[in-house]
C-alpha cells in the first residue's frame, strides 16, 4: 500500500464523524479513508438526540456551526417533573449559561438531521470514498495491515480499521467474543410529532424530563422547533423476535398501559401522539480497559465498543468523541498505526466507562420508587441544578 488507508465500517453517525474527522485531520498527509455501509442508502433510524457541550463543542470545530443553527434547537431550560404529580422537581439553565460555563450550547436534533449534516460534509470533504450495500464478511490482519472480504466480492487492506457498526457490531464479533449485548429489561417508546399538530398546553421549546415508578420520560424540540421529540421508557419483557431487530411498530394503546400513574400532562401528550416505535433496550457493562477498544490494527468506537443507554443522552456524543480522538491519535507525526490506536484506547477508555455507568446509574434513579424516589425528590428540590448539571462531562474529555 503506498498510500496509508484508514477503512471505516459503518455509516451511521458514529461512523460518519469519524470519515469526516480523519478526513480533516489527516487528509494532508496523504491518507486515504475508505467507509463501508451494508445498507444501500444511508440512512438514520430513531428519533431525536440531545447535543451537550462537549458535542457541539466538536461539530463547531469541523465547521458544522451553521448547519446546526439551520436544523437544530437550542432550549434555554432543561426541567425535571414529577410523572405523577407533574410537579417540578429541579431545573438547570441552558442557553447562555452553557455557552459562558462550557464554550459552546446545548442543542437538540432530530438524528436524521445530524446523520445528513455528517453525510454532506464528508461528501463535500471529498476524500472520502464510500461504498453502499456492501456487508464485511470476514476481518483479519498481520503485522503489516489489515484485510476485510465483503459483500462485493472484493478483499480490500488498509492500515487501520475503525468498527463504527454499532451495538451489534460485526467488527467486534471478530476481535471480541466475549462481548454479546443482553436486554436490560426496559423498552423505549419514541416519536416525532409536528408541534402545531398539539394543543398549546403540550407544545414546548425546552427539554423536559418526567420521572415516575419504573418509568420515565422526556420531551425537546426539534427540527427548528416545528417537532417534538417524545420517548418513554418503561420496564417490560422485551418483543418475541430477534432481539438484534430492535425497531417495532407500537401504539398509544401499548405505551398507556404503562402509564396509569402519570399525571395528566404527560398522559395526554402520550394520547396525542398515534404513531410509535418501540426499541428493546440492550447493552454491555461498562468497558473495563483499553484493550476492548484497540486491537492491533482494528480499534471499536461508539456503540461498537460502548454502547451507551439512554439515562445520560450521551450515546452520539460519545461515538462523535471517539471521532475526534482517533482523528488526533492517527494524525499525531511519529505514532505508528498500531501505537496511534493504543493512544486512542488509552484516552477513550475511562471516560467511556464512566458514562456508561453514569447512565446505568441514572437509570435505577429515574426509576425509583418508595424511599428512594422520596429522597430524590426531596434532594432534586434542594439541589436541582447541582444535581442536573454535569461539569466533568460538559467540559469535555
Amino acid at each position: 500500500m503506498t498510500q496509508k488507508k484508514i477503512l471505516v465500517v459503518g455509516g451511521g453517525i458514529g461512523g460518519l464523524a469519524t470519515a469526516l474527522a480523519t478526513a480533516l485531520a489527516c487528509g494532508a498527509r496523504g491518507m486515504g479513508v475508505q467507509l463501508i455501509e451494508k445498507k444501500p442508502v444511508f440512512s438514520e433510524v430513531g428519533a431525536g438526540i440531545q447535543l451537550s457541550p462537549n458535542v457541539v463543542r466538536l461539530l463547531e470545530g469541523w465547521g458544522l456551526g451553521p448547519g446546526l443553527d439551520a436544523l437544530a434547537c437550542f432550549p434555554p431550560l432543561l426541567q425535571v417533573r414529577s410523572a405523577e404529580s407533574a410537579s417540578l422537581l429541579g431545573q438547570l439553565a441552558l442557553g447562555a449559561r452553557a455557552v459562558q460555563r462550557y464554550g459552546a450550547r446545548y442543542a437538540t436534533i432530530a438524528r436524521a438531521d445530524l446523520h445528513q449534516l455528517l453525510l454532506t460534509a464528508v461528501e463535500a470533504q471529498g476524500t472520502t470514498q464510500l461504498m453502499l450495500n456492501n456487508a464485511m464478511l470476514h476481518v483479519s490482519q498481520d503485522s503489516n495491515a489489515v484485510q476485510i472480504n465483503s459483500t462485493d466480492g472484493h478483499q480490500r487492506r488498509s492500515n487501520v480499521l475503525i468498527g463504527g457498526d454499532g451495538l451489534w457490531s460485526s467488527v467486534r464479533d471478530f476481535v471480541r467474543s466475549d462481548a454479546q449485548p443482553t436486554f436490560t429489561g426496559h423498552l423505549a417508546y419514541r416519536a416525532m410529532v409536528p408541534q402545531a399538530g398539539l394543543p398549546q398546553a403540550l407544545r414546548s421549546d425546552v427539554v423536559t424530563a418526567w420521572l415516575g415508578p419504573r418509568f420515565h420520560a422526556v420531551q425537546y424540540p426539534v427540527h427548528g422547533g416545528q417537532w417534538l421529540n417524545v420517548v418513554v421508557i418503561v420496564e417490560g419483557p422485551a418483543p418475541d423476535d430477534d432481539r438484534a431487530h430492535w425497531d417495532h411498530e407500537a401504539t398509544a394503546l401499548d405505551l398507556s398501559a404503562h402509564l396509569k400513574q402519570a399525571a395528566t400532562p404527560l398522559q395526554d401528550l402520550v394520547a396525542a401522539i398515534k404513531s410509535w416505535r418501540l426499541w428493546p433496550l440492550n447493552g454491555l457493562p461498562p468497558v473495563r480497559g483499553p484493550q476492548e477498544l484497540a486491537f492491533g490494527r482494528i480499534a471499536l468506537m461508539g456503540d461498537a465498543a460502548h454502547p451507551m443507554l439512554p439515562y445520560l443522552a450521551q450515546g452520539a456524543g460519545m461515538a462523535i468523541e471517539d471521532a475526534a480522538s482517533l482523528a488526533e491519535s492517527l494524525s499525531t507525526p511519529g505514532l505508528g498505526d498500531v501505537a496511534a490506536l493504543e493512544h486512542y484506547a488509552q484516552t477513550r477508555w475511562r471516560r467511556n466507562a464512566r458514562v456508561q455507568a453514569r447512565a446505568q446509574r441514572n437509570g435505577e434513579i429515574f426509576h425509583a420508587s418508595g424511599v428512594q424516589r422520596w429522597g430524590r425528590d426531596v434532594a432534586m428540590r434542594v439541589l436541582g441544578q447541582r444535581l442536573l448539571d454535569v461539569p466533568w462531562l460538559y467540559a469535555g474529555g
